[in-house]
């Protein structure tokens, strides 16, 4: 087993559970319920103003599944809550995840109803890891979405993740970091990010670093003289003109020695009408490769207004809207049992409907290569000319390959937001993009209905 690149204690895994998750599992081993059951992943509904998902988050789902155990000290707690049998809790002792995982790449787009994931596993195992895969693939997706809307906005102009310290946790932080690199930022703030995923790190200065000295001048020449190969001045400490007036001054005084001043940042003010004020200056003192790089409050929807205005900004610092997901801080994404011992299964909860059986999606593109429409159908089904997304990334509890590389995560992403018609990427109320169900789902599906409404409601009297 090896140690997992999780945020949690490698034997505390199994305790990072809802509580109901062992009361269930309880009683299924008590009625001895252990044939094998299917678990689809999906999203219900859209976020406002969304109309795909990007998938992320499953690397964290395949390196839990594989490490996946109960720690002595973890069945200690468990028999001290006085709620379990003794023989659950030796059960538990021996539990690891012994299934198959089928699941969307990370990177690659999807969209409502489409199962990001299917887990196949004894009944008790696929149940048990229901929290930590919803709670890390509804993270991670969610992120990586937002980001993609951030990049799609820039329309090119660089993107740096400075999201960290307002997140929601740490595991949050590293996890924004990522995921928005693979949806197309360039770098981060977050060493620690940057370190463990091989993303580019990022960063000029803070505030205190320009009023611990003296004078704002000499704070620049300070930093110019530290990282005279990388310098970018925080020129709104006091007032941006003057600011840039200053880096000015340190850009000439750089030249003289061979060297260049990288860039300016805005982090204050009106964005817009600044950046213009500070292009001029720097283009009518021959400083045209200084680039803006401006950061403070940004979104998407910030970042399509100032774009679309023409605002002479060459790069971005986004953070704390997109690392929360502001406008879209949750998703319905649902964990549910499609298929147990041999027998598809399906809820009619109202607005919780789900398909039954264990599927698969086709994605059908037009005769330019763009997504034409996806198809939701059984997994034993071929339909020509679909391209099927899920793909077999775990067998007997092992990986069946090694995991994917970061660039090869963010090169997939890149080739299916290309492949995405403008009208669904657009910030406000996008159309829906036309997913449907093969005739063979739609026939069980209402089959499976009557069965269920046949046993499970005219006989409730």
């Amino acid at each position: 087993m090896t140690a997992p690149n999780l945020p949690l204690p490698g034997g505390d895994l199994g305790l990072f559970t809802d509580l109901y998750e062992l009361t269930m599992s309880q009683a299924f081993l008590r009625q001895g319920m252990s044939a094998a059951a299917t678990f689809s992943l999906f999203t219900r509904t859209y976020p406002p103003n969304r109309a795909y998902f990007v998938s992320a988050g499953l690397e964290d789902v395949l390196d839990y599944l594989s490490n996946l155990n109960f720690s002595g000290r973890a069945i200690d707690y468990l028999r001290a809550t006085g709620i379990f049998s003794d023989d659950f809790l030796e059960y538990l002792r021996g539990v690891r995840f012994t299934g198959s995982v089928r699941a969307i790449p990370e990177g690659r787009l999807y969209f409502t109803d489409e199962p990001a994931v299917e887990i196949t596993a004894p009944l008790i195992e696929a149940q048990l890891v229901e929290t930590f895969i919803i709670n890390q693939v509804n993270l991670q997706s969610m992120l990586a979405t937002k980001a993609a809307r951030c990049v799609w906005a820039a329309q090119g102009r660089g993107i740096a993740d400075f999201a960290s310290r307002r997140t929601q946790g740490t595991d949050a932080a590293l996890k924004m970091a990522r995921a928005s690199y693979i949806a197309g930022f360039s770098s981060t703030s977050n060493v620690l990010a940057a370190s463990l995923y091989g993303m580019p790190p990022a960063g000029t200065m803070a505030h205190s670093f320009i009023s611990s000295f003296p004078s704002e001048l000499e704070a620049f020449r300070a930093y110019a003289e530290s990282f005279p190969d990388r310098t970018v001045l925080l020129v709104d400490t006091y007032d941006t003109i003057t600011g840039t007036w200053n880096a000015v001054r340190v850009a000439k005084e750089m030249e003289t020695d061979g060297q260049k001043l990288m860039a300016v940042r805005l982090d204050s003010g009106d964005f817009d009408e600044l950046s213009r004020k500070v292009r001029k200056i720097l283009d009518d003192s021959g400083l045209d490769y200084v680039k803006i790089l401006a950061s403070g409050g940004l979104d998407e929807y910030e970042l399509e207004t100032l774009v679309k205005n023409g605002a002479p900004i060459d790069l971005f610092g986004v953070g704390t809207k997109a690392g929360v997901s502001a406008d879209a801080p949750w998703s319905d994404m649902a964990y549910k049992l499609v298929c147990f011992d041999g027998r598809p299964v399906m809820k009619l909860s109202p607005d919780k409907v789900s398909l039954p059986g264990a599927k698969q999606v086709f994605r059908t593109k037009d005769s330019g290569g763009m997504f034409a429409k996806d198809i939701i159908a059984l997994d034993n089904e071929d339909l020509p000319g679909g391209l099927p997304l899920l793909e077999e990334v775990m067998k007997d509890g092992k990986r069946t390959g090694p995991p994917a590389k970061l660039e090869e995560v963010r090169n997939r992403f890149q080739e299916d937001f290309a492949a995405l018609d403008e009208r669904f990427k657009v910030l406000n109320n996008p159309p829906r993009f036309p997913v449907g169900i093969s005739g063979k789902l739609e026939r069980l599906t209402a089959e499976v209905r009557e069965e269920v409404l046949g046993i499970n409601v005219s006989d409730s009297d």
